[in-house]
């Protein structure tokens, strides 16, 4: 069983690869990606879902970026950090990662993929948009 982490990774190179080519597929995409050596066909669908979902909100994402960081829109981002800020905005709004972690994994991967000056980028971004986030709720006294 892979780790979420790499699921995460096939699915921002599957997410990067539907940017730069418009394959609104990602099913198509995450094959060459990950072979059954790397993802069992359940964790290949868990990363293409992901980078489908993270593909079709990209303008939710690239909008709350423009805002944070108005020098930087998408259109002027390496493709590598638009596609990680974008999968990593999916993740921390959506709920399917806690928010601190979603920004961490999304540091690693700029390490991982992108250039030097990129985690510090990606997480300046991701860190202005953690303050807007709800907190989440406390659990009370009788849960």
């Amino acid at each position: 069983m892979a780790e979420p982490r790499t699921i995460r990774r096939v699915a921002f190179q599957v997410l990067f690869q539907m940017d730069l080519t418009g394959e609104p597929d990602a099913n198509a995409l995450v094959g060459p990606v990950a072979d059954e050596k790397s993802l069992s066909a359940g964790e290949r669908e868990r990363a293409a879902a992901l980078a489908s979902d993270a593909y079709h909100a990209r303008a939710a994402a690239d909008a709350v970026v423009a805002e944070l960081a108005p020098e930087w829109p998408a259109h002027r981002q390496p493709a590598v950090d638009r596609n990680i800020l974008r999968l990593a905005h999916h993740e921390m709004t959506t709920g399917l990662t806690p928010p601190k972690v979603a920004v961490s994994e999304a540091v690693k991967l700029a390490r991982e993929f992108s250039t030097e000056r990129s985690p510090a980028f990606v997480n300046a971004i991701l860190d202005k948009l953690l303050k807007r986030l709800p907190a989440p709720a406390a659990p009370s006294e009788t849960d």
